[in-house]
């Protein structure tokens, strides 16, 4: 990439660059537009460490190419000097010796996690030094642990780590560092209303007032700490619920295995990735082993993203397809790996995110812009009332000192003390009352804003869906099959007894060609596993069938698990009658391929090529209608459980059971609660990382065009849209589509205008 590259220069003496290395730098930011405003001719700078954008407004007289070359001697100068700064820093803290601010062991040989005070914690973020931005993406997995774990897959020595720690902070997100109580205290000070009574306050001491002025002070102590103590409560509440949860992370420190605290990750630590678990930090893949990760968090995307350490050959690649990366907070749903940490805290995506909330501006409220506008509107005719009444006293012979307190008394009289304690106590009311239907309140005017909502985005998976993969129809013979809340529905009628046979033959295939974990409770069962192979154990749980007992009557003999070249997973299982059965689910294209017969009408029948085409038919109308769709089969063969050959296994002929379609099932309630909002006036719009298909498919069914024409927006190029056709478009469409994090944020701010 070039170290700079104009992308937008349609508009004469503006140009938009984009600058490499400018992406969460800060340092970098604050440089480039305290050069670049010190230069003749330079009307605007505006530098983005979210988008690595940088936006220059200049005057006719300079040219494009004067400014490219301006700022391209501004980036070489700081590169020098960040060069130099980084080899001094480097060799002095070599020369330390650091102890471990994290961990210590007692006597009893257990090991005790340090509990970070709030003040120290704050001091740490705030003292740590900006991390490196690669595209490690499309660079080798040797070449990351040679640049970032000193080419050791074994981990950085404890000593290392210490120094990393030291130089780079905890491994918290911004969001973690809570607000001071001062600053809680000094923010309910901050409006027009508070600053008319301070004013008016120290005029009453300055005239001799001083009764006065401490009755006007003890209203504004009053409104202080009303708010004060409301907002700290929440403040405490939240962040006590964070300290509940300390995650842990698996790391290779000193070619050993060890279970630390997630906040002491550093840049070049080597993750041990086990499912169950939540990835500690960013980190790029070296060795994976049928490794797949719930991303939805970050992406929206419902379905587990399958891994490789492999080299991607783009750069700008979305964050849903770098297969050879895996992210803070994302979880592992199944397999094994090894990766090495390449960014942690507000480096990382998520902390990108925090980071972007963080700087965007909150705009006022309808409560805020009335008592600012009633402030202003007091000041100038309380200001005009005193002036006249000042004038006519003098025209009348009274003293000027004399007439100048009266002036000043109305003025005092003239601003209402009680409001800003009354809308205060109003207010910290309503958060009291918020509290009772278990919801957190940071700010007190959130809660008027919650009165005055025109438009609501809405996520998708997690929010509007369940975030969990469900059966919701299945395919067999010549019959669709809905299913709904664990109960089989044929859509021509009540499913007949041929049907359960056929149904019965898919179902049980379906739970023994699946490697989920079902454990048998007292409450009923604990499924542990990936959330397409869960799905298909639900459905089975729900037909009526003893997963666990069905398992023990066919023990597993031997797993074929999904290739590069192969798109199906094969499972091979012991009977009582001495063939094995084996049980394949997939590809419904390349499990067609291998089967000669079908299940129809309780027995299995030639495939014919009529039969092929409806199920591919079929397969095209279920993955229209936004479905996970996989094929079943099975078959019965004569082998030696201890000699069992992939390719013999899959050249038998397989005989073809179904289709099953999967989804994620919207919670119940949603499109109610979305008529509701419509009725009061209010628009909803959704956000999602998913495809357009399925986003357009939940947006249909949800009617969240209400009567409008449903209009659906790809958000994958809006990077490259101004704020002005930005904001047009935000205001025409109803759902978003394949959206990353950094577009929500560009998406709301277009909305509102």
């Amino acid at each position: 990439m070039p170290v700079l590259r104009p992308i937008h220069a349609s508009l004469k003496g503006r140009t938009r660059y984009r600058v490499k290395g400018l992406y969460r730098s800060h340092p970098f930011k604050t440089h480039l537009e305290s050069q670049l405003r010190s230069k003749e001719g330079i009307t605007r700078v505006s530098a983005s460490t979210l988008t690595g954008n940088l936006l220059v407004a200049y005057n006719s007289d300079r040219s494009p190419s004067d400014i490219s070359g301006l700022i391209q001697r501004i980036v070489a100068d700081y590169t020098r000097k960040a060069v130099k700064l980084r080899k001094s820093e480097h060799n002095s803290v070599a020369r330390e010796d650091i102890a471990s601010p994290a961990s210590k062991r007692g006597g009893n040989g257990r090991q005790k996690q340090a509990v970070m005070s709030k003040g120290k914690l704050r001091r740490l973020v705030v003292g740590s030094e900006d991390q490196s931005v690669e595209p490690w993406h499309v660079k080798e997995a040797d070449f990351v642990l040679k640049a970032l774990a000193n080419s050791s897959a074994a981990g950085l020595s404890d000593r290392e780590a210490k120094e990393r720690l030291k130089k780079y902070g905890p491994n918290v997100l911004p969001e973690a560092v809570p607000r001071s109580g001062l600053s809680i205290f000094l923010d309910q000070l901050k409006s027009l209303p508070v600053g008319m009574l301070t004013a008016a306050a120290s005029i009453s001491v300055l005239t001799g007032g001083v009764v006065d002025a401490v009755a006007i002070m003890a209203v504004v102590g009053m409104n202080a700490v009303i708010g004060y103590v409301t907002e700290s409560q929440s403040e405490k509440t939240i962040f006590s619920l964070k300290s509940l949860v300390r995650p842990r992370a698996l790391v290779r420190r000193d070619e050993k295995v060890k279970e630390i605290g997630a906040g002491e990750i550093v840049p070049g630590d080597v993750l041990v990735l086990r499912p169950g678990q939540y990835v500690a930090a960013d980190a790029r893949l070296i060795e994976a082993k049928r490794l797949s990760i719930d991303e939805s968090a970050l992406t929206g995307e419902s379905i587990p993203a399958v891994k490789k350490p492999g080299v991607l050959s783009e750069e700008n690649v979305p964050l849903s397809d770098r297969s050879n990366m895996c992210y803070m907070g994302t979880l592992i749903t199944g397999g094994q790996g090894l990766a090495v940490v390449i960014a942690t805290a507000k480096f990382t995506e998520m902390g990108s995110i925090q980071a972007m909330v963080g700087e965007a501006k909150t705009p006022q409220t309808p409560m805020e812009m009335q008592l600012d506008r009633v402030g202003i509107q007091l000041v100038v005719v309380s200001g005009v009332l005193c002036g006249i009444v000042f004038v006519i006293g003098l025209f009348r012979g009274y003293g000027l000192l004399q007439m100048l307190k009266t002036g000043i008394c109305l003025a005092v009289a003239a601003i209402p003390e009680g409001l800003p304690t009354v809308a205060t106590t109003t207010l910290a009311l309503g958060i009291r009352e918020m509290r009772r239907h278990k919801i957190l309140i940071r700010h007190l005017d959130a809660v008027e804003a919650l009165g005055s909502v025109q438009v609501i985005c809405l996520d998708k998976t997690g929010t509007i869906t369940l975030n969990r993969m469900s059966v919701v129809e299945i395919y067999v013979g010549t019959e669709r099959i809905e299913v709904s809340k664990e109960n089989f529905v044929r859509l021509s009628g009540p499913v007949g007894p041929i049907f359960r046979e056929e149904v019965s033959g898919l179902v049980v295939s379906s739970a023994l060609c699946n490697e989920s974990e079902v454990i048998q409770t007292n409450g009923g069962y604990v499924i542990n596993g990936s959330p397409t192979e869960n799905a298909l154990v639900y459905m089975a749980l729900g037909s009526g069938l003893d997963v666990v007992n069905l398992k023990e009557d066919f023990p597993l003999v031997k797993i074929i698990h999904r290739s590069e070249r192969r798109n199906i997973m094969v499972t091979v299982h012991k009977t009582a009658y001495g063939k094995m059965l084996v049980t394949v689910k997939g590809s419904p294209t390349e499990i067609l391929s291998l089967c000669t017969w079908q299940m129809r009408f309780g027995e299995a029948v030639p495939f014919t090529d009529e039969h092929r085409l409806v199920i591919q038919r079929e397969n095209e109308r279920m993955a229209g209608s936004a479905l996970r769709v996989l094929g079943v089969a099975y078959a019965l063969v004569d082998c030696d459980e201890n000699v069992v050959d992939d390719e013999e296994v899959l050249a038998k002929d397989l005989i073809w059971l179904g289709l099953v379609g999967m989804a994620d099932p919207i919670r119940e309630g949603v499109k109610e609660l979305m008529a509701q909002f419509h009725k009061a006036g209010i628009k909803t719009v959704m956000i999602t990382g998913d495809q357009s298909p399925t986003a357009y498919a939940i947006g249909k069914e949800l009617n969240l065009n209400g009567e409008e024409q449903l209009r659906i927006l790809d958000s994958t190029s809006l990077s490259c849209i101004d704020s002005e056709a930005m904001q047009a478009l935000c205001q025409q469409a109803h759902v978003f589509a394949r959206v990353s994090p950094g577009h929500k944020l560009q998406i709301v701010q277009g909305l509102q205008g």
